[in-house]
């Protein structure tokens, strides 16, 4: 798998590089990223992510600093994916819009979550292992389940 064009800070740590697909993305000082992770082009990762294995981050997403990211987590780009347009041609870069998600600073992503598109995951917020995000994530709760709904606030420092 391939490590092309990156951008890769002070102190990064890829943990078996030839079993990750990096493209076209930045990552910020001493992230560390798991096998079997995919990070599409125009990506950024913030400095001391950790994103596990087997996760996909696709175009459109930036993570700041902080941030952790659980094994087999996907995020989108794309609110109405098909194959073909309605005359049933295949769909190229031209016939989808691309939806920007953010997430913030010291967020926790669980495993297996899927990060719908055009969303902002607030400063501190928990998505809880196997939520789907459909909505934005306000700074310092908790959420969980599917769609992802608030079930907690968090207390302390985050």
């Amino acid at each position: 798998m391939p490590i092309e064009n990156v951008v890769l800070g002070k102190d990064v740590r890829i943990f078996h590089p030839e079993l990750v697909n990096l493209y076209g993305c930045v990552i910020g000082d001493e992230t560390r990223i798991g096998t079997f992770v995919e990070i599409q082009a125009g990506v950024t990762i913030g400095s001391r992510c950790k994103l596990s294995s087997h996760t996909f981050v696709c175009e459109g997403v930036t993570l700041e600093a902080e941030v952790f990211v659980g094994h087999g987590v996907m995020f989108t780009n794309d609110r109405y994916p098909a194959a073909t347009t309605a005359d049933g041609q295949l769909k190229g870069s031209a016939d989808w819009k691309m939806e920007p998600t953010l997430v913030c600073r010291r967020a926790s992503i669980g495993s297996n979550a899927t990060i719908l598109c055009g969303i902002t995951i607030g400063e501190g917020a928990v998505i809880a292992a196997g939520a789907v995000v459909t909505r934005d994530v306000r700074p310092g709760t908790v959420v969980a389940g599917v769609p992802a709904r608030e079930i907690a606030g968090r207390t302390g420092n985050y």
